[in-house]
């Protein structure tokens, strides 16, 4: 799993590029926080275009960025979601609490 990351204004952009799963959700997790806390930033936004495989762990990561995020009064939102992860998304519940755009000035409009 690779990780890109990108800051505008007060949001984080995470690109992801491989597998979402119990091996890489921990170090992509702590990836995560630590660039967001570090850079003291309000909103997460998750590009999951370069995802190939997301298992419950991918879901875990979510929901705790959410938490997180929803503290400092900001959201978490995700990008460039496939059909497929979108159907893990949709059964897990997630998408009830958690916006998905088509890709990042939708985003962006809409934080």
């Amino acid at each position: 799993m690779k990780l890109n990351f990108r800051i505008s204004d007060e949001i984080l952009v995470v690109s992801f590029n491989g597998e979402l799963d119990h091996h890489t959700a921990k170090d992509a997790r702590e990836e995560i926080d630590d660039v967001y806390n570090m850079k003291r930033l309000k909103h997460i936004v998750l590009d999951l275009k370069g995802l190939n495989f997301m298992d419950s762990s991918g879901i875990g990561l979510i929901m705790g960025r959410y938490k997180n995020v929803n503290i400092n009064g900001g959201k978490v939102v995700l990008i460039n979601v496939s059909d497929r992860v979108k159907k893990i998304l949709k059964m897990s519940g997630i998408l009830k609490i958690v916006q998905v755009y088509k890709d990042e000035f939708e985003a962006l409009d809409n934080l």
